[in-house]
């Protein structure tokens, strides 16, 4: 009697409408400072999120430190730990990032209080459709107007305009990018070069006004958790270090004053196997029809040569769709990733394919981003190790 051999059903591609779209407008990074100031009454910021008002509030905010990373490591966070169950004032619930989880995208969340797709720097690196070339919107090359490119205030902005005191502290080199200057300008810049120089007079400007909104960041735990994964001894020295520097912070915090500990995005490491990191730049099939590649490894625009966006769109579903949300420009917008809507200006930046990883893999791209392609810790997805990011509160 001939046997057959058992065959097996091809896995079906992951409805980009299953993915876990960020609370906008109730629970994301963008809805922090509007949930600050509203409580420090500043008129017209608007959100549905709530926290107790503080005349005067700092957000320290720990590039790369997500919700996860900080439960799965007690030991390393003595100090964060204790808070958790202070967390999104009090409901021990985490903020999400909003998408992609990046920096670029989170800081610009973060100052104009608005999701990617108003505020318009949807990702690592994104299409400037005034060239048709890819724009790096961290490095911000090559070159274009700031202003132009994101034409809102900042919350900073509206703050000071409105009487409270406001300023940033941070490393110096920060001062005059551009991010900084449209993401998160406002009253005035303090560059400082060690965390507890920060620290020290971060808490010293919040005393410095009856109302005070003050901002500081770190951005080395991210740093090693990109060179040298989250599974590290040095990301853990990072975040060991980081858990000091804010209970220094927030033992000199001055009387009526809130202290908000938040994270741009959370990180997983992403094994080096060619299953794990398909590379872009040697697959053929990912390449056809393909005319730029943007985003990162875990979070990809993919802009179409002209009249080829459906056939690209169907191939990255059937090569990696049963690992990735891939969605049309369309039914990403449609279904929120970016926000509940997304301005005329931005809709072009947006990939004509939006791949979202939800396995433990990374589409990279060897050849043309060699640096990105051999990190270690990657982020820009919506799974939770990414997406989540605590919100952790002290308060005089």
């Amino acid at each position: 009697m001939a046997h057959t051999a058992p065959t097996w059903p091809e896995p079906e591609p992951l409805d980009p409408l299953t993915a876990p779209v960020p609370r906008y407008g109730t629970g994301s990074l963008a809805d922090l400072l509007p949930a600050i100031t509203a409580g420090q009454g500043l008129p017209g910021v608007t959100t549905g999120m709530e926290l107790a008002p503080a005349d005067r509030a700092c957000v320290f905010l720990i590039d790369g430190l997500g919700w996860e990373l900080l439960r799965a490591h007690p030991a390393e966070a003595p100090f964060l730990t204790s808070l958790l169950d202070t967390s999104l004032n009090g409901t021990g619930l985490p903020l999400t990032a909003g998408f992609p989880a990046t920096t670029a995208t989170s800081l610009a969340s973060v100052g104009t209080g608005l999701p990617p797709g108003a505020h318009g720097l949807p990702g690592y690196t994104c299409q400037d459709p005034a060239t048709g070339a890819l724009m790096n919107q961290l490095r911000w090359r090559p070159w274009t107007d700031p202003h132009t490119w994101q034409p809102y205030p900042t919350v900073f902005q509206l703050a000071d305009a409105a009487g409270i005191h406001t300023c940033q502290v941070s490393a110096p080199d920060f001062e005059q990018t551009p991010l900084t200057r449209i993401a998160l300008s406002g009253g005035t810049f303090h560059g400082r070069l060690s965390g507890e120089e920060r620290m020290d007079l971060a808490a010293e400007q919040l005393a410095a006004g009856d109302r005070s909104l003050v901002y500081t960041y770190y951005s080395e735990v991210d740093g090693k958790g990109h060179r040298y994964g989250v599974d590290s001894d040095a990301w853990r020295g990072q975040l060991l270090y980081v858990d000091r520097l804010a209970q220094r912070l927030a033992e000199q915090l001055p009387p009526r004053s809130a202290l908000y500990i938040t994270a741009d995005h959370g990180m997983i490491d992403i094994p080096f196997d060619p299953e794990s990191r398909i590379d872009f730049d040697e697959d053929w099939e990912l390449r056809a029809g393909v005319r730029l590649l943007g985003g990162e490894g875990r979070a990809r625009h993919v802009y179409a040569h002209p009249g080829a966006a459906s056939d690209v769109l169907a191939v990255w579903r059937e090569v990696v769709g049963d690992q990735m949300w891939v969605a049309s420009r369309d039914e990403a917008i449609a279904a929120g990733w970016f926000g509940p809507q997304v301005d005329d200006r931005v809709r072009a930046r947006i990939g004509d394919v939006v791949a979202a990883a939800h396995a433990d893999m990374a589409i990279i791209a060897g050849e043309r981003e060699p640096g990105e392609s051999q990190m270690v810790g990657l982020h820009g997805s919506m799974t939770p190790v990414e997406q989540l990011v605590p919100l952790l509160e002290v308060r005089t």
